[in-house]
């Protein structure tokens, strides 16, 4: 299978060949369809940035090739790609091995991701939990009460850190010790909104803030349909909570659909207007959500859990078998691990994390550690 429809597999970018991506990903109107269109006539990223208008002509239209012509000359490739490391920000090429496999397989996947925590949190089994920016207080409490038990099962929860439902998804899954990532319609850099700065830094350090959209783009409302595709590609199921007659949430399980998830509605009360959408969704087809059970049976996570036991159980390298050895007994902090194995800090760290998205270890706070459940 390709990675994406019409995609072939590249060998690992080159610094330059990477700077050109994100500096196309820069231009107005160089979305999936046109950059694989620039890829497939020109051969690589900075070919298509380097090459003479006339032998860009015949691929893009000519407004794209204004847009691109003008941050020519505006923008040099890897001085922003220096700028956009510099702020903290991963940009993952849809080549790139940490590129979710889930998304790569969809037609008209993002071919720039740009993230904020740690993007391997991409690629783990994970539920989107989506609804309404009006929710009631029984959304929020049916949020709370299935996000956890979805939490505690090691599902990633996804949404799209909009108050009200997303709000409530993404709190409830740091709340239970869970993991959440926030698809975002502006660029990762833009605090919006503003209502949750805080939960942005929460999700940071406990997941990962991603949009396709480059730094420093505002939350135009456009953006936010090619959002809710996202947050259902990454996702093996959609939950709709809460959701009004022409709620975004009801585009995002329309996405999900069209790439093939499971689609899942909680029944509300038949006289409020925030569970219309939801309602119908259930008479088009949609499977009742009325708790996690109803989520996990479907999506068969004893058997995904056996998965990462049997994961855990083989440890991918010497110094992952070395830290679970150190992990045997109590929890310890990350300057003892390292000091006990000799291991520098940074490489710790990664190898940490790396083992805490297969559920080898936890962390337990203080920058404490401890073997995984």
């Amino acid at each position: 299978m390709p990675p994406s429809a019409g995609v072939a597999a590249r060998p690992e970018a080159s610094p330059a060949e990477r700077a050109h991506w994100i500096a196309l990903s820069h231009v107005p109107g160089i979305g999936p369809a046109r950059m694989q269109a620039l890829l497939d006539g020109l051969g690589t990223a900075e070919l298509a940035w380097r090459a003479p208008a006339p032998a860009l002509a015949h691929l893009l239209d000519q407004r794209t090739l204004a847009a691109l012509l003008d941050a020519r000359a505006r923008i040099e490739p890897e001085a922003l790609a220096r700028r956009i490391e510099g702020l903290g920000i991963q940009a993952v090429l849809r080549d790139d091995p940490a590129y979710p496999p889930r998304l790569r397989r969809h037609a008209g996947s993002p071919c720039v991701l740009y993230v904020i925590g740690d993007a391997r949190w991409l690629d783990t089994p994970a539920v989107a939990v989506v609804g309404t920016r009006r929710a009631t207080a029984y959304g929020r409490q049916a949020t709370a009460s299935i996000v956890a038990d979805l939490a505690a099962a090691g599902l990633t929860i996804v949404s799209g850190l909009a108050v009200g439902i997303d709000t409530a998804a993404h709190a409830s899954a740091l709340d239970a010790g869970g993991a959440t990532v926030a698809v975002l319609g502006c660029g990762v850099d833009v605090v919006y909104p503003r209502a949750n700065a805080s939960l942005r830094a929460r999700i940071a350090a406990r997941g990962a803030l991603v949009s396709e959209f480059p730094p420093g783009r505002p939350p135009d409302p456009g953006n936010f349909p090619s959002r809710n595709r996202i947050v259902a590609g990454l996702a093996l199921a959609t939950v709709v909570v809460e959701a009004g007659e022409q709620s975004g949430a009801l585009i995002t399980a329309e996405q999900a659909v069209d790439q093939g998830g499971d689609v899942f509605a909680v029944p509300g009360s038949i006289f409020g207007s925030q569970s219309v959408g939801t309602h119908r969704l259930l008479a088009d087809g949609a499977a009742i959500a009325r708790s996690a059970a109803d989520v996990l049976a479907a999506l068969d996570v004893e058997r995904a859990a056996a998965q990462r036991a049997a994961r855990k159980a083989l440890p991918a390298s010497p110094l992952e078998a070395a830290i679970l050895a150190q992990l045997a007994g109590e929890p310890m902090h990350i300057d003892e691990i390292g000091r006990a194995l000799g291991v520098g800090s940074a490489t710790l760290s990664s190898t940490l994390l790396r083992m805490e998205v297969t559920g080898a270890v936890q962390a337990v706070g203080g920058q404490r550690w401890m073997a995984g459940p």
